[in-house]
């Protein structure tokens, strides 16, 4: 499976710009992609968007950018090397979205299925199987990813969202969710915890 993550200028991708596109290939984690784009022309800017992903609104058209249309290209070529191209992430259908609209944008063919892997859902499962209390807000789950990542016994994201960053958090919670080991050297430190924390 492919862990991606992307950070955008908001959360409708018929409006909104990609602005950057991480992923790794789960099973050959050292292989990973990373790239940022400026924003297609008329797009959407969503104050609330910048505030958490960290780029600057005066930053979004910069000319020595690629163009979403090029990352967008660059992301398949390089998926293609992968051996299975199942997305997966903390709400990767958000993910799968902005990059297949991006792709129709510009009439590209998106070879990948629907079907994703998501985080969430795996993380409940195994908070449900471990008789852990779902953390709720409004009546709806708030298992979001710095809670994953605590109950893996990873640290807590700081600052400003990064595309590459996240993915490389979510495929070390995967693993640790799926095998009980860590995937990622950058992450040996920081001992499997599952639920004590």
């Amino acid at each position: 499976m492919i862990i991606v993550d992307v950070e955008t200028t908001g959360v409708d991708s018929r409006l909104c710009s990609l602005l950057s596109v991480g992923a790794l290939d789960f099973a050959n984690p050292q292989y990973q992609f990373y790239m940022e784009c400026r924003i297609f022309d008329g797009a959407h800017v969503e104050k609330e968007a910048l505030a958490v992903n960290g780029f600057k609104l005066d930053k979004l058209r910069d000319a020595k950018k690629k163009t979403d249309r090029e990352v967008v290209e660059a992301f398949l070529e390089w998926m293609k090397t992968c051996n299975e191209w199942t997305l997966a992430g903390q709400n990767p259908s958000f993910d799968r979205d902005f990059l297949e609209q991006t792709a129709h944008r510009y009439h590209i063919n998106w070879p990948l299925a629907q079907r994703t892997i998501d985080l969430h859902s795996v993380a409940y499962y195994h908070m449900t199987r471990a008789g852990k209390t779902i953390p709720s807000k409004n009546n709806h789950s708030a298992l979001n990813l710095d809670a994953i990542l605590l109950y893996v016994g990873l640290p807590e994201r700081n600052g400003s969202h990064n595309a590459l960053e996240d993915a490389q958090l979510e495929a070390e919670a995967f693993s640790r969710l799926f095998t009980g080991k860590g995937l990622l050297p950058e992450f040996e430190d920081f001992a499997v915890s599952i639920g004590l924390t």
